[in-house]
């Protein structure tokens, strides 16, 4: 039988996870970058992962309705603007993707444990 994870909210593993994943996505951002034109929608998507982490980063408090509150202020945003994007729409939407899973995972309180490079 699986064992059971706890879903009590730990800002620092939250913060830890954050920190992963920007670096991650700043990998993924040269390896796209490396692959011309075939692989802009890639380097898109690691721009909006590093977009919503590093936004959050400072949402992080001891509460977790303060983070799903700035979750929230995200997804309620019509565009969203960074740098090194090469498609806007696919941007903003690679953007909700991860604000939707963000928020998932917040309101379980599981998945941020998982502090691999690939998810």
């Amino acid at each position: 039988m699986a064992e059971r994870k706890s879903t009590t909210w730990d800002a620092a593993g939250v913060r830890v996870w954050l920190d992963a994943r920007i670096a991650a996505a700043r990998a993924d951002q040269v390896v796209a970058e490396r692959g011309g034109r075939a692989r802009q929608d890639d380097c898109d998507q690691a721009n909006a992962e590093e977009m919503v982490c590093t936004l959050l980063r400072k949402a992080v408090t001891d509460d977790p309705a303060t983070f799903t509150a700035a979750v929230q202020v995200l997804l309620d945003r019509d565009e969203h603007i960074w740098r090194g994007v090469y498609d806007d729409t696919r941007f903003d939407r690679h953007v909700r993707t991860h604000l939707r899973k963000l928020a998932r995972m917040a309101k379980t309180g599981t998945g941020f444990d998982r502090t691999g490079h690939y998810q």
